[in-house]
């Protein structure tokens, strides 16, 4: 039997509520309830609303709870990527940049170097605190790209953002690329393999130091979408990247370092995306940030009349923001700019409920 424990009943400030709401995990959003989650053999055998208040009592009477607790609650430390530190009290966007020809969001609109470099300058100037490149596409059915045709995508652009101030992350499974993304100056490593795809990927990510992102994915790029299948998609999602966590703290990662990725539309159904989204509260419970990617992706068309790809800046924005009420630190996006103003909006409103007085 296993316990999970889901932030919910969120509060708009914790004034005259001691003892009666908790912080969740040093960000700007505070909870009043828990929804106490029992699990065996992978189904759920009970759920109850717990009041923060009774938490003490409850943790008391079942101890093994108290480290999902304390990591439901402590801050995450700030992500430093070489020079530059991404704090992790507020949301933050991550840029998308993608040298590649078949990228499903923009297709060939950053394939050279010197479009893709003045695309993340154009991002790191809109406010993005990470620009993401990547040279190699993951979209459903993509094929695997060969490791120097995709370091000598993403190198010189790599090369120009870093020197020109952006904190920069690399996108890819391979520990070859990693190696040439970290000598060109990346700070970060986004791998939606979770260090699985290339053995020697974790040991990389462990002598650099460096932050790293552990996305969950179901299958291939090639094979992803292909009738994906799950019992309880978020209690599974939870426990595979607990065990990719594991594994990346067995080579030599600390979990501060750790961002995880629930991997939204990889290897799932717009059924598991929507249940993922409703439940990203309970990801907190793993300890590290979280990163969430639902930008432009094909949930939004289903959901939109079929919306084309470029036509789902609307939707893409909403689930930014229903991301940022959960408590979610990074938000990958295509749309910088747009992103940045709805979470600043919806910062300001924050930071007016969190004013004593006003």
């Amino acid at each position: 039997m296993k316990t999970y424990l889901r932030p919910t009943a969120f509060v708009d400030a914790p004034f005259g509520l001691d003892g009666k709401v908790a912080r969740l995990a040093g960000g700007m959003l505070w909870f009043s309830a828990v929804e106490w989650i029992r699990v065996d053999a992978g189904s759920r055998v009970s759920a109850e609303l717990v009041a923060v208040e009774h938490v003490a009592a409850r943790l008391r009477d079942a101890p093994e709870t108290r480290g999902a607790w304390d990591r439901l609650t402590s801050p995450r430390p700030p992500l430093t990527l070489g020079e530059r530190v991404v704090r992790l009290d507020q949301p933050q966007v991550v840029g998308i940049v993608n040298v590649t020809p078949d990228s499903f969001s923009d297709g060939a609109k950053s394939a050279d170097a010197d479009s893709a470099s003045e695309a993340g300058g154009r991002q790191a100037a809109s406010g993005a605190a990470i620009v993401d490149v990547g040279g190699e596409s993951t979209r459903p059915g993509a094929k695997p790209v060969w490791e120097g045709d995709e370091i000598g995508r993403i190198e010189p652009v790599i090369a120009r953002l870093a020197r020109g101030g952006a904190a920069v992350s690399i996108d890819t499974r391979k520990a070859a690329v990693m190696r040439a993304a970290l000598a060109a100056g990346v700070g970060m490593v986004n791998d939606v393999s979770a260090l699985s795809f290339d053995a020697e990927a974790a040991k990389v990510v462990a002598e650099a130091g460096c932050p790293v992102a552990l996305m969950h994915h179901q299958g291939t790029p090639e094979t992803m979408q292909k009738e994906p299948a799950y019992g309880d998609v978020l209690i599974e999602v939870f426990d595979w990247l607990e065990a990719r966590i594991a594994a990346a703290e067995a080579a030599g990662i600390a979990r501060e370092r750790i961002v995880v990725d629930p991997g939204i539309g990889f290897g799932k159904t717009l059924q598991h995306n929507l249940l993922l989204l409703n439940g990203l509260s309970l990801l907190h419970g793993l300890g590290c940030a979280i990163m969430v990617g639902a930008s432009r992706k094909r949930m939004i068309g289903a959901l939109s009349n079929e919306a084309s790809v470029n036509e789902r800046l609307g939707g893409s924005v909403a689930l930014a923001l229903k991301a940022a009420e959960q408590g979610v630190q990074l938000h990958r996006v295509h749309d910088v700019a747009e992103t940045v103003q709805a979470l600043k909006v919806w910062r300001g409103l924050r930071d007016m409920a969190l004013t004593p007085g006003a």
